[in-house]
């Protein structure tokens, strides 16, 4: 069932599959976070009760969604990783990491920024805004822990190990404002539900979400370029590409 995974566990393979998908990735997200962006900060409607200072959720709703969709796609390929020692999905999710780091600290960013005018704090010990918090020193960990082996099969192994402990952090996010007392304010988008926001406003926050997913998606695979070029850097292929740069 899983055997084709094994045919992306060839560097070369996965470097063109990568290449092959980067510019349907970045166009996407361009189109997707341009449109979103552009109508959610200058057209949607004033909301009665925040005013303008609500639009930063179309900035910060994607980002902390991203940040969870981004840890679980490092998750995943950390698993795979360990259990069938495919070597390219343990570079993937060395090429995550980071992007998650900076997304989930945009989220804590734009939180604080939004919790400013209407809690009138920048931080309280939410247990949203906390295991969002918590969110990023995993990602941190699984950065620092990758970074500190030489060897980069026992830094896969134990960032890899750290990344999918951590998972169970992601349901204590999801669902932290339904378990406990919390000032942040509950899901406005549901999959089961009617929304309870305006379609005028939902809409271009949607089409950000999906811009979002796209823009890591393209940053993701131009960090998995590069790091399979890195660990490969002595396979005839590689220094084939090397020549074939320099004749241009």
């Amino acid at each position: 069932m899983w055997k084709w995974l094994h045919s992306y566990a060839d560097p070369e393979r996965a470097y063109k599959l990568s290449g092959t998908l980067l510019p349907w990735f970045s166009t996407l997200a361009i189109l997707l976070v341009g449109t979103g962006s552009i109508w959610g900060l200058l057209f949607a409607p004033t909301d009665y009760q925040q005013g303008d200072s609500y639009r930063i959720i179309f900035i910060h709703v994607p980002a902390a969604s991203m940040s969870m969709a981004a840890y679980m796609g490092m998750a995943i390929a950390s698993f795979i990783g360990l259990v069938w020692q495919i070597k390219s999905a343990d570079w993937a999710a060395a090429a995550i990491a980071p992007i998650g780091a900076v997304i989930t600290f945009i989220a804590l960013l734009t939180g604080a920024a939004w919790g400013k005018p209407m809690w009138g704090t920048w931080w309280v010990w939410d247990a949203r805004l906390t295991s969002e918090l918590v969110l990023l020193f995993l990602y941190l960990g699984v950065i620092s822990l990758y970074a500190s082996f030489e060897d980069k099969v026992l830094a896969a192994r134990a960032s890899g190990i750290l990344a999918i402990v951590g998972v169970i952090n992601i349901p204590i996010i999801k669902y932290s404002v339904d378990w406990w007392s919390s000032l942040h304010q509950p899901s406005t988008i549901k999959i089961t539900e009617k929304s309870t926001m305006s379609t005028d406003m939902l809409y271009p926050l949607l089409i950000n979400i999906f811009g979002f997913g796209m823009m890591i998606g393209a940053i993701t695979l131009i960090r998995y370029r590069t790091e399979i070029l890195a660990r490969n850097g002595m396979r005839p292929w590689v220094r084939d590409l090397a020549t074939a740069e320099e004749a241009k």
